[in-house]
């Protein structure tokens, strides 16, 4: 987000820099005002669509961002308390600890202690099933996330080429090229592809958040199920 921000506030700050003095005066406005100006100049239109798109890819960050900080667990003190159970025998201990826990990595533990019976071949299979389940749930929205990154900036693009289109068609009709017509049609049509591209970096900084979360939590999934499955072979819960 922050990221998003500062290359707008650079553009802006490049864009004022050119400006003749009278135009200086903008820059007392808030950045909300300026924002919102330049929006409105862009034509309700096409902005519209890139704001609807920057906010239902913002809800999708938002849900899995939420979904991933529920599914994060202390993974060690996890792994600690199974492992007492299963020292002590204590077979339905072990599921309760993972049936109080939220995490992806305690519901595939218990799918494993509920196997145990089968042999270490089952609870193998069983855990690696139930891992794979877990994490498409980690992965779910993704798909939603990078079409609105890609959509933000074609809205953009479209929205750019039909202003170009508007002001050849102004042109047209004055019947000469006016550099006014010309300057005002084409700064509109920019405008479009400028807050496309915002959307986009914002969104797609949001996801490459996700994605290095999502990553961290397989990688603890990996890890726990090894040693999950070596626990109970060490503690004779479950046979070779």
């Amino acid at each position: 987000m922050k990221k998003g921000q500062i290359i707008f506030a650079l553009a802006l700050t490049v864009a004022f820099a050119v400006m003749p003095e009278s135009s200086f005066a903008q820059e007392a406005a808030s950045w909300d005002k300026v924002l919102l100006n330049k929006f409105i100049e862009g034509g309700a239109g096409f902005m519209s669509l890139v704001l609807i798109a920057l906010i239902l890819g913002l809800a999708f960050c938002i849900e899995r961002i939420i979904a991933l900080s529920l599914a994060s667990t202390n993974t060690k003190k996890l792994l600690d308390n199974v492992g007492d159970n299963l020292a002590n025998g204590n077979v339905d201990g072990a599921k309760e600890v993972c049936k109080a826990n939220r995490s992806p990595i305690a519901s595939i533990m218990h799918q494993g202690l509920e196997r145990v019976d089968d042999g270490v071949d089952a609870v193998e299979k069983a855990v690696v099933a139930y891992g794979s389940v877990e994490m498409g749930n980690l992965e779910k929205g993704l798909t939603w996330i990078s079409l609105f990154i890609a959509l933000a900036p074609m809205l953009g693009f479209m929205g750019t080429v039909i202003g170009m289109i508007e002001a050849f068609d102004a042109i047209q009709a004055q019947g000469d090229i006016s550099p006014t017509v010309v300057a005002g049609g084409i700064k509109v049509a920019l405008l479009t592809t400028v807050f496309g591209l915002v959307a986009a970096i914002i969104l797609q900084i949001f996801y490459n958040f996700i994605v290095t979360r999502i990553d961290s939590i397989v990688n603890d999934m990996e890890g726990s199920s090894i040693t999950f499955v070596d626990m109970l072979i060490h503690h004779n819960i479950v046979k070779k």
